[in-house]
C-alpha cells in the first residue's frame, strides 16, 4: 500500500507539471528570457532580407462581423477561394512574376488591421472622398505628357510603401543598419529609404519626398519610423499630404519581423488605424527590379492618345 501510495503521488506530481500557465510549464525551469541579437553599437540586429507574403487581408472580410479569427473551416475555405483567384490572375500574366502569399498566418486572424476593432479602413473624411472623386475624374481623361500617368505606370513608386504591405510579387524587405541610419529597401523597383537616427529634424514642409521624409529612434529593442512630408501624388488608401505614418520594427524571435504601421491622417480618415505584419526571414536573396525594360504600355498609351486626338496617324 505504501509503495501504491508513492507511485499516486508521483503520478499526480508529473500530471501537475504538464499544466500550462502564461505559456509555461507548472514545475519546470523558467525558460530565460529571448534577447535580441545585437549589432556592434548594441542595438538590436534587424540585418537581413525579410519576406512579407501573407494571404491575411488587410480587412476583415464583412461577413466575420466583430470576430477577429477565422474558424478552421473558414480559413480553409478563404485560402481556397484565394488560390482559386490567384490561378485565374496567373493564367493571363507570366507566371514567375506572381508570388503571392497562398496562407493565413498560423493564428487564423481574419485581417491585417488590428485597430479600429472591426479590422477595416476607417471611413474617409468628405474631403478625401471629393478628392478621390476628383483623381478618378482626372484618370479618365487622356493623358497630355507622362506626367498626367500614375507614378506606377512610371515606375517611380510602385506599391514599395511606405506602408510596406504584401502585393502580388517582390515581397520582400531588405534591411541594413549603421549606428547613424537604418536603410529599408524593398524589392519592389527596388525602393531604399534611408532613415537617420541622429536626431535631425524633418525636412521643411515644402519639400515632398515620393516616399515622405523618414526619422527614426529606439524604443528599448523596438526601432520607431516617422515618416511626414508625404506628396499629393503618393496617397495612401484616400490620404492626403497630411499623412502622418508610425512604424514600429521589433524581432518576435530570431527569425520573425514584426512591422506595426499607424496611419494617421486627420483630414483624410475619420480616425487612425493601425495593422501589422509578421515576415519570416527569407532563405534567399533579392533580385534587381526592372521595370522599363520592355515595357512599351506607357509609351503606347501616350501614343494612343495622341492618335485619338488626331495628332499622329497610325502606324
Amino acid at each position: 500500500m505504501v509503495l501504491i501510495a508513492i507511485v499516486l503521488s508521483t503520478a499526480a506530481g508529473a500530471s501537475g507539471g504538464q499544466s500550462v500557465a502564461n505559456g509555461a510549464v507548472r514545475g519546470s525551469v523558467a525558460a530565460a528570457p529571448w534577447t535580441p541579437p545585437r549589432t556592434p553599437d548594441g542595438t538590436p540586429d534587424f540585418q537581413g532580407v525579410w519576406d512579407f507574403r501573407t494571404a491575411t487581408p488587410l480587412e476583415r472580410p464583412r461577413e466575420l462581423g466583430d470576430r477577429t479569427y477565422f474558424t478552421p473551416d473558414e480559413a480553409a475555405a478563404f485560402e481556397n477561394r484565394n488560390a482559386e483567384r490567384i490561378g485565374a490572375t496567373i493564367a493571363v500574366h507570366p507566371p514567375d512574376w506572381l508570388d503571392y502569399g497562398m496562407r493565413l498566418y498560423p493564428d487564423q486572424r481574419a485581417s491585417l488591421i488590428v485597430d479600429p476593432p472591426d479590422g477595416r479602413v476607417p471611413a474617409l473624411t468628405k474631403e478625401a472622398v471629393a478628392t478621390a472623386t476628383a483623381r478618378r475624374s482626372e484618370r479618365r481623361s487622356p493623358p497630355e505628357g507622362p506626367e498626367d500617368m500614375t507614378l506606377g505606370e512610371r515606375c517611380l513608386i510602385f506599391s514599395a510603401g511606405p506602408p510596406i504591405l504584401p502585393g502580388p510579387y517582390n515581397n520582400n524587405l531588405r534591411i541594413v543598419q549603421t549606428a547613424a541610419a537604418v536603410v529599408l529597401e524593398t524589392e519592389m523597383i527596388h525602393d531604399a529609404r534611408v532613415v537617420p537616427m541622429d536626431g535631425r529634424p524633418h525636412l521643411p514642409a515644402s519639400l515632398r519626398p515620393w516616399l515622405g521624409d523618414s526619422r527614426g529612434h529606439w524604443e528599448r529593442d523596438t526601432l520607431v519610423v516617422e515618416t511626414t512630408n508625404f506628396s499629393q501624388r503618393t496617397p495612401f488608401r484616400g490620404s492626403d499630404d497630411k499623412l502622418r505614418l508610425i512604424e514600429r520594427l521589433s524581432l518576435a524571435d530570431a527569425d520573425t519581423l514584426r512591422y506595426e504601421f499607424t496611419v494617421d491622417d486627420p483630414t483624410a480618415f475619420t480616425k487612425p488605424w493601425t495593422a501589422v505584419v509578421m515576415m519570416p526571414r527569407a532563405i534567399e536573396p533579392m533580385f534587381e527590379y526592372a521595370c522599363h525594360e520592355g515595357n512599351y504600355g506607357l509609351l503606347d498609351t501616350l501614343r494612343g492618345a495622341r492618335y485619338d486626338e488626331g495628332v499622329i496617324a497610325p502606324r
